[in-house]
């Protein structure tokens, strides 16, 4: 009887370590993190982990599947860049600001979409592993981005470019109230920085992909494929799922998450950078997902387990700086949390594993 619900107390622990682990983070950097616990910078955390989420996302289908990319870094810099050349450029011809903004997201996600395109038929018809494609369209996609941008970031974007990444849902001002969309105009400093923004903009659109796709994963018969592939090819197989055309789809829509965060990176930082900026992200946005429970082997995790390693990632980042410590401690912390997921993956397969 003691040895049943000790196995099922280990087992519950072993399924969700990471949120553990993240409220522990939490209690501790709120004791040792000057201006930690507080609204202001959780809003903070959260808007910061944006384009991280968008990207890990992509990745859980992917590795879901058993596959693996190593190119969503460079093709959301490659989106960025493009999205922000013709963001400047219709704006400059004198084209209204909206369709200067609409046409540059769009022509950015259309094209960051072709990446995804050509990994998945790499992989799925020409049998190249997946860890080769995808490494050799990092390359291509940094060098387009570094040819279009010319190794120097695009500005002299549409001013409404800005306005809308740093706009929110709501803002709550002692002084003014409680206002949608619009921020109330405050003249004095105190007011200002008492001002409490609710919900930024970029979050909701994020949260609505993500409940949508969480979806798909979960209830829908591509989902229920997605795993089908990560555990067996050859079963897939048999099963009658055309295992090449779902991979196709798959890397496609690894590629479409990574173009979205492109696009949200222009709003975020009002310019176009070249991927080397982004160069990093593909490595944190794997890590978030085996993290949050997925397996590299396939067959394994879910949206929401990415979207509590993508929380404590950025927990974690957030937390490190508020202390003072310099940055390289984060990539120390995240490669020891990484070890940790994969040995726990390794020996409580089992225990891990939930639907």
């Amino acid at each position: 009887m003691h040895k049943k619900r000790d196995r099922k107390i280990l087992s519950h622990v072993a399924r969700n370590w990471a949120l553990l682990f993240l409220i522990c983070l939490l209690i501790l950097f709120s004791i040792l993190g000057k201006n930690f616990f507080g609204l202001r910078n959780f809003s903070n955390i959260v808007l910061a982990a944006t384009t991280l989420l968008l990207l890990a996302t992509g990745e859980t289908f992917v590795i879901i599947s058993g596959g693996i990319d190593l190119s969503i870094g460079f093709v959301m810099g490659f989106v960025c860049v493009v999205s922000a050349v013709v963001m400047r450029d219709l704006h400059a011809a004198g084209l209204p600001q909206v369709i200067s903004i609409t046409t540059g997201c769009s022509v950015g996600i259309l094209l960051g979409l072709i990446p995804g395109l050509i990994n998945g038929i790499l992989i799925a018809k020409l049998r190249v592993p997946p860890f080769i494609a995808t490494l050799g369209m990092w390359g291509i996609a940094n060098g387009l981005a570094w040819r279009f941008s010319e190794g120097f970031p695009i500005a002299f974007l549409p001013p409404r470019v800005r306005d809308i990444g740093m706009a929110y849902i709501a803002y709550f001002s002692p002084k003014t109230g409680l206002s949608f969309f619009s921020r109330p105009v405050l003249t004095e400093r105190a007011d200002i920085w008492n001002l409490m923004k609710i919900i930024p903009i970029p979050v909701l659109v994020i949260a609505i992909l993500l409940v949508i796709f969480a979806f798909v994963l979960a209830k829908t018969k591509f989902g229920q494929h997605t795993y089908a592939i990560g555990g067996s090819v050859d079963a897939a197989e048999r099963a009658g799922i055309n295992v090449s055309r779902h991979l196709i789809k798959t890397y496609t829509i690894s590629a479409f998450f990574a173009s979205c965060a492109g696009a949200l990176l222009v709003f975020k930082i009002n310019m176009g950078v070249h991927t080397q900026y982004t160069s990093s992200y593909e490595l944190f946005a794997i890590a978030a997902v085996v993290i949050g429970g997925a397996s590299l082997m396939g067959g394994k995790g879910n949206i929401w387990g990415t979207i509590i390693g993508v929380l404590l990632i950025g927990t974690l980042n957030n937390g490190l700086m508020l202390m003072g410590l310099p940055i390289f401690y984060r990539y120390i912390a995240v490669g020891c949390i990484l070890i940790v997921a994969v040995l726990i993956d390794q020996f409580f397969p089992e225990l891990v594993y939930k639907e």
